[in-house]
């Protein structure tokens, strides 16, 4: 079962290279997360499964008199772990399938397996949001209230009351964020928000607003029927340890006269500085 697959055009072999190629462009293709976040690579055989990051305190400066001596200051770390684990997909290729289609079907399945993966560290990324112990406006039970810009100021204002270094994004359910985009484009907005208007009437995209870089995807996933957590954060607030790409396998079933064709990868993610995200609780519904 575990035997090399030969096929008269040269072999499964030969179309590994081109299947790992398409599946990791895919998932850097739609992933949005995964370049928002703090991304650590960590190489095989380590010595553990386990990343931990340190955190440093923020210590504070003060002002000193001439010739007085300057107390010891104690600057202390804490740490995150990130545990890695394995994600994964499969499925058999017949070789009916395989021989006569006019599709590359094994070409086919590793774009579908990239789509799959990257979801999945999007929607594992996002479900980090609903961690951060700061709320845009309200509480954790404004989840029937309508997105509106002022829950984007609101984020923005706690985020930079904290210190918090920018760049900020915000990442949105489309259905949570239709009712401010459906707001900013309406005839009474004032004229002086016409790039931001049209931008989110003709493409479909918000922008950049109060400072925060806007980005929706359905891969923040609703909690309910009428409410999801969207977040504001700055990069280091989430963490992602990327252990292995995208692998792609072959394994050959003779008896079923078929392929195994097997995806995986091994991540993790974790909440590195809680101070450093925001989360937004609302409607998401479109009316």
């Amino acid at each position: 079962m575990a035997n090399e697959v030969k096929l008269a055009s040269g072999g499964v072999d030969d179309l590994i290279s081109s299947i790992v190629a398409e599946a990791q462009f895919v998932a850097a293709e739609r992933s949005v997360m995964r370049n928002l976040v703090k991304t650590f690579t960590i190489p095989q055989n380590n010595g553990g499964t386990v990343l931990q990051v340190p955190i440093y305190s923020t210590p504070a400066a003060a002002a000193v008199a001439e010739t007085v001596d300057l107390a010891n200051t104690a600057v202390t770390t804490s740490k995150k772990d990130i545990t890695l684990g394995e994600v994964g997909v499969m499925t058999t290729v017949t070789d009916l399938a395989l021989n006569y289609s006019k599709q590359n079907v094994i070409s086919d399945i590793g774009r579908l397996f990239g789509e799959a993966i990257a979801k999945k560290i999007d929607q594992d990324l996002t479900g980090l949001f609903s961690g951060f112990s700061t709320f845009a406006l309200g509480n954790a039970t404004d989840t029937q209230t309508e997105m509106t810009a002022a829950h984007l100021f609101a984020a923005a204002a706690k985020l930079k009351n904290a210190g918090v270094p920018g760049p900020y994004f915000g990442v949105f359910n489309p259905a949570s964020i239709f009712n401010m985009k459906k707001t900013m484009t309406s005839t009474f907005v004032p004229q002086g928000n016409t790039g931001v208007v049209n931008a989110a009437m003709t493409e479909g995209y918000v922008g950049r607003i109060a400072g925060i870089d806007i980005f929706e995807t359905s891969n923040v996933v609703a909690d309910s029927a009428t409410s999801c957590v969207n977040g504001v954060f700055a990069r280091d607030a989430l963490g992602l340890a990327m252990g292995q790409e995208i692998s792609i396998k072959t394994q050959r079933d003779e008896s079923a006269r078929a392929t195994e064709v097997i995806c995986t990868a091994t991540y993790g993610v974790s909440e590195l500085h809680d101070s450093y995200g925001v989360q937004v609780p609302v409607d998401a519904t479109i009316s």
